[in-house]
């Protein structure tokens, strides 16, 4: 079969605009902020991952949870899109992923003109490519007024048809996923996971840095925790990498991906200071965010959507500094949003870490799909973007766990604990998440063995009653067996979906035994 193409040919290629260009040519879609920033309204006003498809092409084996597509079926239509666009105007952008002198991604985009505010909004994620006019490593093409909705991407050729959304995470994560998909072909693993490194005082009295990657799907806390400052104070402080994706080697080194970040903006307002700052800054761009006649950002409304979004500069974050890379991930947290019997914190083993990798669990959000929004969801990696075998991932990372034992795995649960059919249960609040963070750094929590699932949970942390946010203390001890036992089989029916999941994967759920 022939290989898809990897240009357009078009009546006129607008070949890299500026950012000026592209707001002058995306004019007559904006509404201009009171700060000077600009806002767009699209149609679609999240991800449409029902009409997302993965090329089942040569050499390339389909996950359980990922839909496929004849290559054949993809090359026709592929053909109708470049027949499509000969007599269009389309703006090709060339743009760059990761920093690294040895390792870095040429991204080039093709879109029709009038959707100008798309490339505008991802230029402003990503870096200048050192040659423009080089072979592009990963492609997309998107035509938002495409009569279908569908999206495909072709892994092993790193290229994705993007045709009729006109939301702009579509192009941003086309480029996101073909490079996780890349970085597993070499060995390491791709995560949908925010980055910092918090500079603290340990146990031992000693200036240290230590590593953090934060896995969480869209909404449940992630960027807001990745952009946090733990109210440090010098010498002690936060340094910001990244809030999406980063690409792990299998030393534990994380490879930033973007320039900028991709954050929600619901209820965004002065107490959340980082974001805020930055989102009020000219440099922002906006979508599906409500702007009033006088230009004033309204961020508590909803009625456009509760997955407003905002694009802002990482040099406009307070706490970010010239670095995307994470040296090491020292420690691995997977953020879940769950109300029973999960307590704040965790820690994992290995073999339970890649368990719940695997789990992905939390509430679905307004981001992934908003008729479910706070509905109970599992996602493998918390990362609906993976291409390929899932199991494999949490193999590979069980394998790059324990060629590093120096890095620590732990949940970090942001929802609540007790709840039951009478009552909500104790909110987790950002508060004590962000102090649990900064003691996982210093080294200053005891644990102690949980006796029903095997992981460590902690029994002291300095400056909080922990114990208020422990499960066991919320129930009767059969409820609580009860609850424990039907998590457990949720969980043994989700893993068993993968087959090739290593035994000592999915052994981690069970429980342990007594000495």
């Amino acid at each position: 079969m022939a290989n898809l193409k990897r240009f357009v040919e078009a009546a006129n290629i607008i070949n890299n605009p500026s950012p000026e260009e592209l707001r002058r040519m995306a004019a007559h879609k904006e509404k201009t902020t009171k700060f000077g920033s600009a806002s767009f309204i699209s149609q679609m006003r999240n991800r449409s991952a029902k009409v997302t498809f993965v090329v089942d092409a040569d050499g390339f084996n389909l996950g359980v949870d990922q839909q496929g597509m004849a290559p054949e079926k993809a090359l026709a239509l592929a053909e109708q899109v470049h027949q499509f666009l000969q007599d269009k105007e389309v703006i090709q952008m060339d743009r760059q992923l990761c920093t690294h002198t040895s390792f870095k991604y040429h991204c080039r985009l093709y879109i029709t003109k009038d959707f100008a505010s798309i490339p505008l909004q991802w230029t402003s994620m990503t870096f200048e490519p050192e040659d423009k006019n080089a072979e592009p490593d990963l492609v997309s093409i998107y035509v938002p007024e495409w009569p279908e909705k569908i999206i495909f991407c072709h892994p092993v050729e790193k290229i994705s048809y993007i045709l009729g959304p006109d939301y702009f995470g579509e192009c941003k994560k086309s480029f996101l996923r073909k490079a996780m998909f890349d970085i597993k072909q070499r060995g390491g693993l791709g995560f949908h996971a925010g980055s910092k490194v918090l500079r603290v005082t340990n146990s031992q009295d000693e200036l240290v840095d230590v590593g953090f990657i934060m896995f969480g799907l869209s909404g449940t806390g992630k960027t807001t925790l990745t952009m946090h400052d733990h109210e440090l104070i010098e010498p002690e402080k936060v340094m910001i990498r990244q809030d999406d994706v980063v690409l792990m080697n299998i030393k534990g080194y994380c490879f930033g991906t973007e320039n900028g970040f991709y954050i929600k903006t619901e209820g965004l307002d002065e107490s959340q200071h980082v974001l805020y700052n930055a989102a009020i800054s000219p440099q922002a761009i906006f979508e599906n965010v409500k702007v009033m006649d006088d230009g004033t950002i309204d961020f508590d409304n909803v009625e456009l959507t509760s997955n407003g979004r905002g694009v802002i500069l990482r040099s406009e974050v307070i706490g970010t500094d010239d670095k995307i890379d994470l040296e090491k991930a020292n420690k691995i947290i997977f953020i879940t949003r769950r109300n029973d019997i999960i307590p704040p914190v965790a820690k994992l083993t290995p073999e339970q870490a890649a368990a719940y990798f695997m789990l992905g669990e939390s509430i679905e959000t307004s981001a992934g799909d908003p008729a479910k929004a706070g509905q109970s969801k599992r996602e493998v990696g918390t990362n609906p973007f993976i291409m390929g075998p899932e199991a494999e991932e949490g193999n590979r990372l069980l394998v790059i766990l324990k060629a590093n034992p120096d890095m620590e795995c732990y949940i970090l649960n942001t929802g609540a604990v007790g709840a039951k059919p009478e009552q909500a249960g104790k909110k987790v609040t950002i508060k004590i998440s962000t102090e649990i963070m900064k003691h996982i750094a210093k080294g200053t929590i005891k644990w102690e063995k949980d006796s029903d699932w095997g992981y460590d949970i902690p029994v002291e942390i300095p400056g909080l009653n922990i114990k208020e946010y422990l499960p066991k203390g919320y129930y009767e001890p059969q409820s609580y067996n009860e609850l424990v036992q039907r998590l457990r089989e949720e969980r043994r029916n989700w893993l068993a979906k993968y087959s090739g999941l290593k035994e000592e994967i999915i052994m981690a759920i069970e429980a342990p035994e007594i000495d």
